[in-house]
């Protein structure tokens, strides 16, 4: 993607590009008046067709700007460009989000992924307080610094808690089955989402959801999806049976059946931390214990 100065957008300095999404461009700036860097996201509307993009970036902008959480990344401002009365370019500027998305660089210790959902679980805890659905968490929507800062991105399809959506919306391979459906969403909907996402990077296998996914689009939407998912543990014998089944729980087909929100989500994750830290504490020990007693006998022999 070639990078230049928007005339519409003066005194930002475009430093690089950051990738595309949902019919918009997002490049890194600094900000004019401090310098400060900022995400700056731009949607050009070339026909009718796209006011649904300008539409999702206005509603993204209404949710992201009340954020005050430090994993929520926050919208600053929208700016739109206007000719003939008609929007035809919209900004938003937004908090940078330095790091890596986990769809790029998973973590490979269980400790640190658990960890990492923690804090995700934590935000999403936030948005849902303020009365938001994420409705679209995945690999992609999730940045990691090298500092270990934990934050959210991307809040275009966030909704009210409650809303039916009038056309499907989400990543095939993390929908739920409400988005499919098009019934309400809830906290629970972001519960599944985290859940598919969580078994992604335990597993590096992407959850069968009953949207197909976008390499075989040509299958019908398959109501038993969820039968076709082998539990974590069975994939990988190294995930513990505990953690494996906290993650199918968050991906259950019905809501009810899941955490009843954030909150249960975090408790768990708490729960798996202590248990994980603590085995790989003693096994650690037993280690280097091992090790003193084969250097002991070297010795000795």
């Amino acid at each position: 993607m070639s990078v230049r100065s928007y005339p519409e957008l003066p005194g930002y300095k475009i430093l690089k590009p950051l990738g595309t999404g949902a019919h918009a461009t997002i490049c890194l700036a600094t900000e004019p008046k401090a310098g400060e860097k900022v995400a700056v996201k731009r949607i050009v509307r070339r026909n009718a067709d796209d006011d649904r993009f300008l539409t999702q970036a206005e509603s993204e902008f209404e949710i992201a700007r009340r954020f005050e959480h430090p994993i929520l990344r926050r919208c600053r401002e929208m700016i739109r460009v206007r000719k003939w009365l008609q929007t035809r370019v919209l900004f938003l500027i937004m908090d940078y989000a330095e790091g890596d998305t986990l769809e790029h660089h998973p973590p490979t210790r269980l400790a640190r992924t658990l960890h990492i959902f923690s804090r995700v679980a934590e935000g999403l805890h936030a948005l849902h307080k303020l009365g938001f659905v994420h409705a679209d968490i995945k690999p992609n929507n999730i940045i990691v610094g090298k500092g270990g800062e934990v934050r959210i991105i991307d809040f275009g399809q966030s909704c009210p808690i409650g809303h039916r959506k009038e056309r499907v919306q989400g990543t095939p391979d993390y929908i739920a089955p409400e988005q499919v459906l098009r019934h309400p969403l809830d906290q629970r909907t972001d519960v599944f989402n985290l859940g598919a996402t969580l078994y992604w990077t335990l597993t590096r296998r992407p959850l069968v959801t009953l949207m197909p996914s976008q390499k075989d689009q040509q299958k019908l939407v398959d109501l038993k999806a969820s039968r076709e998912n082998l539990p974590p543990h069975e994939i990988n014998p190294k995930i513990p049976v505990a953690v494996s089944r906290m993650v199918m729980r968050c991906c259950e087909s019905e809501p009810a059946a899941r955490p009843r929100d954030m909150r249960e989500v975090l408790t768990s994750l708490d729960v798996l931390m202590h248990v994980v830290e603590k085995h790989a504490a003693e096994s650690g020990a037993e280690e280097r214990a091992a090790h003193r007693e084969g250097r002991t006998r070297r010795a000795e022999g």
